[in-house]
């Protein structure tokens, strides 16, 4: 089977190879294993600009330009004018060397190929929708149109698209899906810290304005008033480290606050092992894979309500949900802090729950979609 992937993820072409962002390459790896071709429409970058990058290790059948553009200046809006029809033309001929089309969601890419693929109905197809699905969460209208487009099964045929979450009133072809990190060889066994001692709270992701790290601290260095034993460290890189270290600086929080930078995923895990909490005030998530990640090893979420996390914490049994008004916030972790048989109740239900879902049955997800 030939399958073309349609992907905003961009190649970087490095030490001889086609190389990509680490969690997406392992699971092209699966989508690889069950097909006898790949090819991709996808930007290739000179460099990594600061991503976790890895070797593609399967060959890649034809690799089909795509141009990338914003529409920021009037020059910028005539080049993607000029683009588009590059783009478009690259689609069609991807999708028509393919005998499976697999679309990565939203983005601009992504609405190009939902346009596109609707000349193509009788060619089965999948879209992973990576974003937030819930249809009554405030979205660009670029991802709304793209969700219609999906969810249209006049428009969009013999596709099955896979969302993250349960929704209400969704179309035939919409699938709750998932993502995972971990095997079923991982499972080794995992007990709940104590809270008498030091406190580790970490926060996973970029240091920008959607993820909302500044909040974090905010929430963390008013928490320490009451929990001096608290130690609050953040993997990732951002456009927001300097302010953030200004404001560490500023508010004398260099004790108990710690900027990390990026690891790799296998320190990650040994971090999640040790730690008490993650916390994750998002504004935007699809499936954030650093929650199902931390509920793994016995790390205990504390994330915003947005689109399945309710779902993955089953509603506050299995974490804690942000309702991002900051006394209800500090007064919801706090209470939890002091109420230690409740946050191991909470732990033992997270890792229970998210050791359900590994790469093994991933892959099996997979070779069940491109079979049917």
């Amino acid at each position: 089977m030939k399958i073309v992937v349609i992907s905003a993820a961009p190649f970087i072409e490095k030490e001889g190879c086609y190389q990509a962002y680490s969690p997406y390459v392992k699971e092209l790896a699966i989508w690889e294993k069950h097909s006898g071709e790949m090819a991709f429409f996808c930007p290739i970058w000179e460099s990594d600009n600061g991503l976790l990058i890895a070797p593609i290790p399967f060959r890649v059948s034809k690799l089909f330009l795509a141009k990338e553009f914003n529409i920021k200046t009037f020059a910028n809006f005539i080049k993607a004018i000029q683009y588009s029809f590059s783009n478009f033309y690259q689609l069609f001929k991807a999708m028509a060397w393919a005998e499976h089309i697999h679309l990565r969601c939203p983005g601009n890419i992504g609405l190009m190929g939902c346009i596109v693929q609707i000349f193509f109905p009788g060619k089965p197809k999948t879209a992973k929708y990576a974003g937030n699905w819930d249809p009554n969460s405030k979205q660009p209208w670029s991802y709304k149109l793209q969700q219609w487009i999906l969810s249209n099964t006049f428009l969009t045929k013999n596709m099955q698209v896979l969302v993250y979450g349960e929704w209400e009133g969704s179309s035939p072809n919409i699938k709750p899906f998932f993502t995972a990190t971990y095997t079923e060889a991982d499972k080794i066994p995992v007990q709940p810290r104590s809270l008498d001692d030091k406190i580790s709270i970490v926060y996973v992701g970029t240091l920008t304005s959607g993820k909302r790290p500044l909040y974090a601290i905010k929430l963390v260095e008013e928490l320490l008033k009451s929990h001096p034993n608290i130690e609050f460290s953040m993997y990732g890189n951002g456009n927001q480290k300097e302010e953030l270290q200004q404001y560490i600086h500023d508010h004398q929080l260099e004790k108990a606050v710690f900027l990390k930078g990026n690891f790799p995923q296998d320190a990650m895990k040994k971090i999640y092992q040790e730690a008490h909490f993650l916390l994750l005030p998002s504004e935007s998530e699809g499936w954030p894979k650093v929650v199902a990640e931390a509920m793994f090893w016995g790390c205990l979420p504390i994330a915003t309500k947005v689109s399945c996390v309710p779902n993955m914490l089953d509603y506050g049994k299995r974490g804690v949900l942000l309702s991002m008004q900051f006394e209800e916030d500090v007064t919801s972790v706090s209470s939890l802090i002091q109420n230690p048989s409740a946050y191991i109740d909470k732990v033992q239900q997270s890792i229970v729950w998210s050791r359900k879902y590994t790469l093994d049955l991933f892959e099996n997800e997979i070779k069940t979609l491109l079979q049917s």
